[in-house]
């Protein structure tokens, strides 16, 4: 293989899937994550390739910029004029760590025995979060900015790095937490951004949101099918593996509509929300 920097050959790329999927976190350039998920993706949908094995990177190739900081240095986002840029560049630099995130969960875990599903649903995710992310992208332009002019941080990928050894920690802790809180929080952004006149960047969240439910849906989906297979309790052990690797704070209130469309029951949240009442 080609050095990992590089854009390797559309043969040698598309042979395998698992080997594709690392030459996109391999890839530093965001304009090349998202085209080559695309062309992955495509090929996956229209050929049987073979799911195969590749390792993937420790951590996804990135650009120079953003610089990553903590979330506490974070500049504020909001949805005035003054915070704008600042959410939207916030939100494309979560787009873009959910294509890697996508792809290294099809590359950690494809010897895991899983059904060719498994690898249908992720690839569905790469490429929509390729599509937010394109779209947000696009977004920062017509703002006057371009991704990596702001600073970002790093969360959604420590929380990948605590989770690399165990399918359903990352998938408790990624999909059915980290990303399912967009569902909680979106709509009223998309009130505040409209109230502001802001329709187009409302009109792209609202995209996403509906996409997060069939994500987070996918994340409910093959954590219990895990569950099952180990003869695990999946609400008893979705609070275990909270309560031993999350390091965030999971509070209510949930968007409970947009959860139960993507059979995320109460049951899974039960333990937050009587600790809230």
């Amino acid at each position: 293989m080609n050095n990992k920097n590089e854009i390797i050959n559309k043969s040698e790329l598309f042979s395998i899937l698992t080997e594709g999927a690392v030459a996109v976190l391999n890839a530093p350039a965001p304009n090349d994550k998202v085209r080559l998920t695309f062309e992955l993706a495509a090929q996956w949908r229209r050929e049987a390739l073979e799911v195969g094995s590749a390792r993937p990177p420790q951590r996804p190739a990135r650009p120079a910029k953003p610089e990553l900081k903590r979330a506490g240095e974070m500049p504020k986002r909001s949805t005035g004029p003054k915070g704008r840029m600042a959410l939207v560049h916030a939100l494309a630099h979560i787009e873009l760590n959910a294509i890697d995130l996508a792809w290294d969960i099809i590359a950690r875990f494809a010897g895991h025995d899983l059904p060719r599903a498994f690898f249908d649903d992720w690839v569905d995710v790469a490429a929509e979060e390729a599509e937010h992310y394109r779209d947000l992208a696009q977004r920062l332009t017509e703002l006057g900015l371009s991704y990596g002019d702001l600073p970002a941080h790093d969360g959604l990928w420590e929380a990948a790095d605590i989770t690399a050894d165990d399918l359903l920690a990352r998938l408790a802790l990624i999909p059915m937490t980290l990303e399912a809180r967009g569902l909680d929080t979106t709509p009223q952004t998309c009130v505040k951004l409209r109230g502001n006149g802001d329709e187009e960047t409302a009109r792209i969240l609202d995209v996403i949101f509906t996409d997060e439910i069939k994500h987070l849906k996918i994340g409910v989906r093959w954590f219990e099918f895990e569950c099952a297979r180990r003869k695990l309790s999946p609400h008893a052990h979705y609070k275990t593996l909270l309560e031993a690797r999350f390091t965030g704070t999971l509070k209510p209130p949930f968007n409970m509509p947009a959860r139960l469309q993507a059979d995320m029951t109460e049951a899974y949240l039960q333990p937050w929300l009587a600790s809230a009442a």
